[in-house]
């Protein structure tokens, strides 16, 4: 599209270079994944007597809070995007309702370390249970899958801790800033619906 500046010249409107790349390594993160579902789905192929077995184990109901505490954290991810599109990096009274990025997206980082640590205790339960990474080819289809996912979701921790970094060093919070915050949710969002996904297939399709 394009439209016309004060001069009566067109100006093109080009797509944020930084969101087009996010867009485009997100396209590679989802191949990755993909190939993790491919191998978990090929090895519960081959011992389905095993995965009937050593599901049992497994602690639905605290899987199911721990996804709704990911899931949550998009939400407020989004809430931070709102605050800094609209170009507010901190808050301007003690209601959520006036918020800023900042508070949002430490929020969102609180509830995505709630996440991890509660993957980490069932990891433990697991491990006490017999289950580990050699212990047989559920063991390994179930660390390998989730211990990625928990992998990127450290990763978007970071990032949300290097955004608002960057909000407060930033003398004016701008453009830039903004952008960064949004690629960030970006990335957020595709974290939550790939872990609803290993969700699904882990602890509902046991």
């Amino acid at each position: 599209m394009s439209a016309t500046n004060l001069s009566g010249a067109p100006v093109i409107n080009r797509p944020n270079a930084t969101s087009v790349g996010t867009i485009v390594w997100l396209g590679s993160e989802v191949m990755f994944f993909a190939a993790l579902f491919a191998m978990y789905f090929s090895l519960r192929a081959g011992a389905p007597d095993l995965w009937e077995n050593d599901t049992q184990i497994l602690n639905v109901p605290f899987a199911l809070v721990n996804t709704i505490i990911l899931v949550s954290s998009s939400f407020t991810a989004q809430f931070g995007v709102f605050a800094a599109e609209r170009m507010q990096p901190r808050a301007t009274g003690a209601s959520p309702l006036k918020w800023g990025m900042v508070e949002w997206f430490m929020l969102t980082y609180l509830l995505g370390s709630i996440f991890v640590a509660g993957q980490i205790w069932e990891y433990a339960i697991l491990v006490s249970e017999g289950i580990t990474i050699s212990s047989n080819s559920y063991g390994s289809a179930f660390y390998l899958t989730t211990g990625f996912h928990g992998l990127h979701v450290a990763g978007g921790l970071i990032a949300f801790l290097l955004v608002v970094g960057r909000a407060f060093a930033a003398k004016r919070f701008g453009h830039k800033e903004a952008t960064a915050a949004i690629v960030t949710s970006y990335y957020w969002h595709f974290v939550d619906v790939v872990w609803i996904g290993l969700f699904l297939v882990i602890y509902v399709l046991r």
